[in-house]
């Protein structure tokens, strides 16, 4: 499946490390939703706290949604109860507690669906969802014990884990296959040309590192090249204005940054597979209510399963939420593709050479940020990776 919307993050200090323990790729977009319209003028200007509903912001930067619930009385369909779209013999039992963090990206705007259509209350969890304006204050926000689970990047969690974090990956979400992208004014025509020239992009996170990926194919650094720590939203306005040679943004800020007259994209997520893999990250304390988590894994595949049933509602949620139109929310389909169980099983094994396999991503992704500035020293990465709850999905579900 093909999704999409956005990430929204403030700056952190350039390869900054120790301090962040201090302070702590989705519209599912099935065919039937491509189908779907709004007369809302195109918000590709979104700026990163423009989500629909957030009616308040508590003192951890995050914001309460009060989008009202949709009509839930959908039709049955494929074994599926009317009310959410979730396993007619789902039996939660006794209900478990957790406090989930997500910022604006496309394979996390679903939990606003799993809260809006009662998907995790059929699941047996007390959810406590939180948006952060602030992708960057969502991850130190799990550090600091302020969150039980936070939806991530393998990049930005190996990066945590190197600064002393305990964390543990549950659940295989999606990858990035477009949706974050070097933009350049046009009259630069090859990463070569880059050398000298003035780069914006988030210091220290996802776009930051794909830029440097991209660097090092031609055999250039970051000390070859002009770099900006700025904000993603400010980046890609910046750019557009004219003020940088390039800005590395995530999506929809690719969409503003593109507004630039003969700016193009020189390189993106879709050139480096697998490079970008987008995850739900629990702390090591949470992760050891193993009930909770399967319930956390359940309800994750449950609100998939209820976005493919009932399209349209599930557009409108997450479009609401990532300040889009249904239209511009589709025009970003292709740029972020989620797991479905299968898949997300497999990318738990340890494949050498395979980019689909998270060990062997970890395997590239860790000495790249040792090499390039953006940690010290190498994390040790074991137990990182938690396949057990999402093999108990697949086995539970095997007979179809």
């Amino acid at each position: 499946m093909n999704l999409c919307c956005f990430r929204s993050g403030e700056s952190r200090s350039p390869r900054r490390v120790a301090p962040l323990l201090a302070a702590g790729a989705v519209t599912i977009l099935l065919a039937a939703c491509g189908s779907s319209s709004s007369d809302t003028p195109a918000t590709t200007a979104a700026a990163a706290d423009t989500t629909a509903g957030a009616a308040a912001t508590d003192a951890a930067g995050t914001s309460a949604a009060t989008t009202p619930p949709i009509d839930t009385a959908a039709t049955d369909t494929g074994g599926t109860t009317a009310a959410a779209g979730t396993p007619a013999d789902t039996t939660p039992g006794e209900m478990s507690s957790l406090t989930i963090g997500y910022s604006a990206w496309p394979g996390w705007f679903p939990l606003a669906v799993a809260d809006q259509a009662g998907i995790f209350t059929a699941a047996g969890l007390d959810v406590d969802l939180k948006y952060f304006v602030s992708y960057t204050a969502s991850l130190d926000a799990l550090v600091a014990g302020q969150l039980d689970v936070n939806a991530q990047t393998l990049s930005d969690t190996i990066f945590a884990v190197a600064s002393g974090a305990d964390q543990k990956v549950i659940v295989v979400g999606d990858n990035s296959t477009g949706n974050d992208a070097v933009i350049c004014d046009s009259s630069i025509t090859s990463i070569e040309g880059l050398a000298g020239k003035t780069i914006a992009a988030e210091a220290g996170v996802v776009d930051h590192f794909l830029l440097l990926q991209g660097l090092a194919t031609v055999g250039l650094t970051e000390d070859d090249i002009d770099f900006q720590g700025v904000v993603t939203d400010a980046a890609a306005a910046a750019f557009a204005g004219g003020q940088f040679d390039c800005a590395a943004v995530f999506a929809p800020f690719t969409l503003q940054a593109l507004q630039r007259p003969g700016s193009h994209v020189l390189f993106s997520s879709k050139d480096f597979p697998g490079v970008i893999p987008d995850h739900f990250v629990a702390t090591a304390d949470a992760a050891k209510d193993t009930v909770a988590m399967q319930k956390l894994v359940n309800a994750w595949y449950m609100t998939l399963d209820y976005i493919a049933a009932n399209p349209d509602e599930a557009t409108k949620i997450m479009a609401d939420a990532a300040g889009l139109s249904v239209a511009d929310y589709a025009s970003l389909a292709d740029g972020t593709t989620i797991f479905t169980p299968e898949q997300a099983l497999s990318a738990f094994e340890d494949r050498p050479g395979d980019t689909t396999s998270l060990v062997e991503m970890t395997r590239r992704i860790e000495p790249f940020l040792v090499s390039s500035g953006l940690t010290k020293s190498s994390p040790d990465l074991t137990g990182l990776f938690e396949p057990s709850f999402t093999q108990a999905y697949v086995d539970d579900h095997a007979s179809g």
